[in-house]
């Protein structure tokens, strides 16, 4: 069986994080000993970084990519992957950096990639769910899902969200760096793109948290270009 160790990198895109990032950082290297941790920092006003070198000083296995302007999700999320690629790790772990995402499933999202191509968090299977959210809140992600699943014809339980674990060569099979989508729609495109390879996704449940601390990144133009860029990928 192939063996993670050293070859697994968990990335957490953050902006504005400081009261998150330390205790997720000391809770996954708990949870998922055998995987680095890289930081993808988008010039944090509020410490986010200096709460990273911190932690630093104990731990040489969390890593920080400095980038030097608010950019996005999917920028982030690109800088990530190329620094995987770099480095030669061989399976990457998408994340939020809220306590969103719960770190007891990281181990299992990895692993699971011994038989699949990428294994993608889902709240809207049986296993799964939702926590802290108003009815409202769930109703859009519900919908939103549902609008991206039939339009694109895929047969996921859940395409929008952003817990994902890929093997780097099926990163590389989905040319990552040519997505034009941003935001986190940037999740849909890159499940789209694995479908239509015919590569071999697992859905893996697990109940979503409302951040711990800060405040949510979402908002109505984000929503907007989710969509509209749904609707380019029909035919691309």
């Amino acid at each position: 069986m192939f063996s993670p160790m050293n070859s697994s990198v968990i990335i957490i895109p953050t902006y504005n994080e400081a009261d998150n990032i330390f205790p997720l950082l000391a809770l996954l290297r708990e949870k998922v000993p055998f995987a680095d941790v890289l930081v993808v920092d988008d010039s944090s006003p509020d410490g986010t970084r200096q709460k990273v070198l911190l932690f630093q000083r104990t731990d040489d296995h969390v890593f920080l990519l400095d980038r030097e302007r608010k950019d996005g999700l999917a920028g982030a999320y690109f800088a990530g992957f190329k620094y995987a690629f770099d480095k030669g790790y061989e399976r990457v772990l998408q994340m939020d950096a809220d306590f969103s995402h719960d770190p007891e499933v990281a181990a299992s999202m990895l692993q699971g990639l011994d038989n699949h191509d990428a294994c993608l968090g889902t709240r809207y299977a049986q296993g799964g769910g939702t926590q802290g959210w108003s009815k409202l809140r769930e109703l859009i992600s519900r919908s939103g899902n549902f609008y991206a699943t039939t339009v694109l014809r895929l047969p996921y339980k859940d395409v929008t969200g952003g817990y994902n674990a890929w093997r780097m060569s099926a990163l590389q099979q989905l040319e990552f760096w040519t997505i034009a989508s941003r935001g986190y729609v940037y999740q849909v495109e890159l499940k789209t793109r694995a479908h239509r390879k015919g590569l071999r996704l697992k859905e893996i449940p697990f109940v979503f948290h409302e951040r711990r601390a800060g405040a949510s990144k979402i908002s109505g133009n984000i929503i907007f270009e989710a969509a509209w860029r749904v609707l380019k990928l029909i035919n691309t």
